[in-house]
């Protein structure tokens, strides 16, 4: 099948290299004339373990283009794919500007039958909206295109996108029309061949999906930071409480880790949106909102473990970090706690010397160069540090040179926004630990 995607961000560049790379082709749209030129040239604008290789190898091959005319993409394509962006507005909606614009041009485009699926997470009833404009821009041109709507969310897990899309735990559709439900099905089936796992439902249904999916996530993460808070009050060791509650079926071990909160492109805009989603609808969304309440605080708990050491000041101390974006295996840093780490302790006088194995690029354009310094070496980043704060669970920092940190640190204090190392170990080599929910507390 001939496929349109609009939008090549995260999303959209990895569902159009992932259809292309099952034989479909594949037209990327996008409205930056940079990041089109740079796709074509064979250059990624983000980073995503073997994203590059899949790119370079479908265009390579003819079946993955990327363009910024709608003319040229849109007339032939039996499915289109919206993966905009839709970030989070300053009332916790869903800004839906680039969706409905991309609507205004299929409509003005597109020929024939066409699938049009929303890709992009949106709020329920937005994907009815795409097909009300659509159909309006269809009909203002007098055309005898028809177009069916589609929904359908992605739930890809940024440093394993490929493998997420390749071999999906299920693939969820929102229909209207019988004619799309088969041609969505087809689309997916080679992705499914020993087990077909997509779940068909309504589309406001699907919409839904999206929402619950990630907000049962961030819950556990949020109940287990909160937990991890009450362990250190009590003198229990959270680590062992996730083991004592993880191997009980109905709960399961994942997404149970206590840390230093949860970040990204998802969670925090997703959980916002939904919210605001129960408002507009006259209901409260209390454990949504308790949630998110949660997880700004828990932004900030490293932060004020590592004033509280220091006697309550930081001015003039130099505090070194190693990770910067929200999880491994990627570079971004919207909403990462490493990112707050650094504001918070920077506003309060210290200076912070900086390490991330890829984020360095983005962490940058967030934070500037005010106060801070970027080492590609992470031991570089320790000299004369005051202390050590470990924010992102990169493989690189799992087994340390803890002799050589030792050395490096003025003051051996190490903490431990991800709960990666052993208390005991550290404690018996001269360092102070201080991780989330266990290990010395202040």
């Amino acid at each position: 099948m001939k496929i349109t995607v609009i939008g090549a961000g995260y999303v959209g560049l990895v569902t159009g290299a992932c259809f292309a790379e099952m034989g479909n082709p594949v037209v990327c749209l996008d409205a930056s004339e940079d990041k089109t030129a740079m796709l074509n040239r064979g250059e990624i604008p983000i980073y995503e373990p073997g994203l590059g290789r899949l790119v370079e190898h479908n265009s390579s091959a003819g079946r993955l283009s990327f363009t910024t005319s709608y003319q040229e993409a849109v007339p032939a394509a039996d499915v289109i794919f919206i993966c905009v962006g839709t970030p989070m507005g300053e009332d916790g909606a869903a800004d839906l500007g680039q969706v409905f614009l991309a609507a205004e041009e299929i409509g003005r485009h597109a020929e024939g039958y066409t699938v049009v699926v929303t890709k992009s997470t949106v709020p329920v009833g937005t994907t009815a909206r795409v097909g009300e404009i659509v159909r309006e821009e269809i009909r203002k041109r007098g055309s005898a295109a028809l177009a069916d709507l589609a929904n359908n969310p992605e739930f890809l897990k940024e440093g394993s996108a490929i493998s997420d899309f390749m071999s999906p735990d299920r693939v969820v559709v929102g229909v209207e029309k019988d004619r799309a439900r088969e041609i969505m099905h087809r689309l997916y089936a080679p992705f499914l061949r020993t087990d077909d796992r997509v779940i068909t439902m309504s589309i406001p249904s699907s919409e839904l999906t999206k929402y619950a999916s990630n907000t049962m996530l961030a819950t556990r993460i949020s109940l287990m930071n909160e937990l991890s808070l009450l362990a250190e009050k009590v003198g229990a060791d959270i680590e062992l409480v996730r083991q004592g509650i993880a191997s009980d079926r109905r709960i399961g071990k994942y997404f149970l880790y206590a840390g230093a909160g949860y970040g990204g492109s998802c969670f925090p805009k997703d959980i916002s949106a939904l919210i605001r989603t129960g408002a507009e609808a006259g209901l409260e969304m209390r454990i949504a909102h308790a949630v998110h309440e949660v997880n700004i605080h828990q932004k900030r708990v490293i932060a004020d473990k590592v004033i509280r050491f220091f006697g309550g000041s930081v001015r003039g101390k130099k505090i070194a970090v190693w990770g910067l974006a929200f999880k491994p295996e990627t570079d971004d840093v919207r909403d990462a706690p490493a990112i707050e780490v650094v504001r918070t302790l920077r506003g309060e006088g210290a200076t912070l010397s900086l390490h991330d194995p890829v984020a360095r690029a983005t962490a940058e354009k967030a934070l500037g160069t005010v106060a801070v310094t970027y080492h590609a070496d992470s031991y570089d980043a320790l000299t004369g540090a005051d202390a050590l704060v470990v924010m992102t669970e990169w493989k690189e920092y799992r087994s340390p040179d803890w002799e050589r940190i030792r050395s490096l640190l003025s003051t051996p204090a190490v903490f431990d926004g991800r709960n990666l190392f052993d208390p005991g170990e550290l404690m018996e080599r001269g360092i102070r630990y201080f991780g989330i929910g266990h290990g010395e507390s202040i």
